[in-house]
């Protein structure tokens, strides 16, 4: 017996616009009620998001919160000596600062574009607002919070436990699901920061998928040529997110 939907079917990308015409591919914002999507859309502010972009910094005062349309961006964990390591993705899935949605003021973690895309932006104050009066808009955040959270748990031990060829093989895979086919501008030292390592290890790990005919590596990017490879290749960690995923899709 099918599994009976929570929320209504989302809308397709492109279907809804904010107050300034610019189509919404967000998934959170897809999801919502024409009336609540009503009290939301004059608050959307469309911004572009470059590569590098930071979004906020660990410790200080959050001033907006983040639907993404397209990109990426990683939550990422830096410690007193510089040496820095993601623990979470989002994309047009998702929202972030995840903090903002139980009223604190900050967080620990840096958000970082890490793939250039565009979204929508509301301040903090806004956001407050919107969350006492749209409660379909805060119990889907609330439950992306949570299945945001696991993810995060899921990374930590990933990072700790597994190789590297499989975590690189399990964050290509996790960045194409939201960003899609095609290059991925990304550079080795990126990928080091992003993976907790250095660059020399990470240019074996990704020699050695590359030897297996898994990816092409050229400068500055990295395509997928065989992505079922790729999921060989990868820890367990990855079907476990990619599960947390399809459980975000059918909010």
């Amino acid at each position: 017996m099918p599994r009976a939907r929570k929320w209504r079917e989302p809308l397709r990308p492109g279907e809804r616009t904010n107050a300034a015409g610019k189509p919404v591919s967000n998934s959170i914002l897809l999801s919502l009620p024409d009336a609540e999507y009503g009290y939301v859309r004059p608050h959307l502010q469309f911004v572009n998001l470059p590569h590098h972009r930071s979004l906020h910094e660990p410790g200080r005062s959050l001033k907006f919160g983040y639907f993404l349309n397209k990109g990426m961006i990683s939550l990422v964990v830096t410690d007193g000596n510089g040496k820095s390591v993601e623990i979470a993705v989002t994309g047009k899935e998702g929202f972030t600062p995840i903090p903002m949605v139980i009223g604190l003021n900050s967080s620990p973690h840096r958000a970082v574009v890490q793939v250039a895309g565009e979204g929508f932006r509301v301040s903090v104050a806004v956001l407050e607002k919107l969350l006492l009066s749209s409660p379909h808009l805060y119990a889907i955040l609330t439950r992306y919070a949570v299945i945001h959270g696991l993810q995060v748990a899921q990374t930590a031990g990933c990072n700790r436990l597994h190789s590297l060829v499989q975590r690189l093989a399990r964050w290509l895979l996790l960045t194409q699901d939201r960003v899609g086919p095609g290059l991925l501008e990304i550079t080795h030292d990126f990928l080091a920061t992003m993976l907790g390592t250095d660059r020399p290890s990470v240019s074996l790990a990704a020699s050695a998928l590359q030897r297996q005919g898994v990816i092409e590596y050229a400068y500055g990017g990295v395509k997928i040529i065989n992505r079922k490879k790729l999921e060989q290749a990868a820890c367990e960690c990855y079907e476990v997110i990619h599960h947390f995923d399809g459980e975000l899709a059918g909010r």
